[in-house]
């Protein structure tokens, strides 16, 4: 067998719920989703490696090995960011492209989002050839 006819796309599609698990519509009947970088893409991995650097960055400046809440959740931000490659249907405060991300993924009142790109980044069998966005 082949291994690699079992490779994972490079990216993939989430399509964003909201916090009633409801599936979100932009206002012209348009999916809300994010288009992400698969587990098994060179952006996925150096996004992994940035948030390892920046903790063993934040370890060797201050010694530590525990991080805030606020910092957790930033450096949760920072890495899903570097895993996004764009949203569509979603505006935030007027931003775009990475300050989007950033954004919408920092915004604690809208957390579920965050929380479904997480989940669906640590699940390899998101990013099949035939998984669906859902």
């Amino acid at each position: 067998m082949d291994i690699t006819s079992k490779a994972v796309s490079l990216s993939g599609t989430l399509h964003l719920r909201d916090a009633n698990d409801e599936l979100l519509y932009g206002e012209d009947g348009e999916a809300v989703v994010v288009v992400l970088h698969s587990p098994g893409s060179k952006p996925y991995a150096k996004a992994s490696a940035a948030q390892q650097n920046r903790l063993v960055d934040k370890m060797k400046r201050k010694g530590v090995t525990s991080q805030t809440a606020e910092q957790k959740a930033a450096e949760s931000a920072e890495f899903l960011a570097d895993c996004t490659i764009e949203f569509k249907n979603l505006e935030y405060k007027g931003l775009v492209g990475r300050d989007l991300a950033i954004g919408v993924y920092s915004d604690t009142t809208i957390g579920f989002i965050s929380d479904q790109v997480a989940k669906h980044l640590g699940d390899w069998s998101n990013f099949t050839k035939g998984a669906t966005q859902d």
